[in-house]
């Protein structure tokens, strides 16, 4: 049985400043020995589909930024398990919209030379518990209704404005779903977007202990 760190949206180089901080001090308090970041590990602004602020950074210096700052979150976690969010795929849908083949450019792990204590995916498993970005579910019972659809427990991040968890139960079995809220800059020229959205988003994290038991959402204070 595991004690594990959920964590997500860090969309590097726009995290908060305390974001690595406070993951390492919730890691350490609930003696968690596995990690998992939930995706959009990094922004990837520059190259989104929406509009982009002139007054930020090119593409080759946003990548440059994130390189740095990665160096910090891979040793502070030198085994993790990223669960890829639709900010890390950006680069592949660039690519399919320019007509290339994969072939014809480098894979997410090495664009950000991930070490080989990280292992990327798009969901695993922990104690009957699934982790996954969350992409597709919205709203705020988008966590519970992740788990409805994976008919067990769910961990997801995507969701900003939600950090909570949720139970379901029937006759013959209880289920949750947790959101973990995102460790964003809220003052970032990049979520300039988010300025007028009645629901704001909130800094946090998630810890699931007990073998899967017992589901905790962390916010940032």
């Amino acid at each position: 049985m595991s004690n594990v760190l959920a964590f997500t949206c860090t969309h590097l180089p726009y995290e908060d400043k305390r974001a690595l901080d406070f993951t390492q001090r919730i890691r350490d308090a609930y003696k968690c020995d596995k990690i998992v970041m939930l995706g959009d590990l990094v922004d990837n602004h520059s190259i989104s589909y929406h509009d982009k602020d002139p007054d930020l950074w090119s593409p080759k210096s946003e990548m440059d930024k994130v390189d740095k700052k990665l160096q910090k979150w891979f040793k502070a976690f030198p085994k993790l398990t990223l669960c890829r969010g639709n900010h890390d795929m950006l680069v592949d849908r660039k690519a399919k919209t320019a007509g290339l083949p994969k072939r014809a450019f480098k894979s997410f792990r090495e664009i950000w030379n991930l070490p080989k204590g990280w292992k990327d995916v798009w969901e695993t498993q922990i104690d009957g518990v699934k982790y996954q970005h969350g992409t597709g579910f919205s709203g705020k019972y988008g966590h519970i209704k992740a788990a409805e659809v994976n008919m067990q427990s769910t961990v997801i991040g995507h969701l900003h404005s939600i950090c909570g968890v949720q139970w379901m139960e029937n006759s013959k079995k209880a289920i949750f779903g947790m959101a973990v809220g995102c460790l964003i800059n809220k003052n970032s020229m990049a979520y300039a977007y988010g300025k007028d959205h009645n629901r704001k988003s909130i800094l946090g994290a998630g810890v699931v202990t007990d073998g899967g038991k017992n589901p905790r959402p962390v916010k940032m204070f």
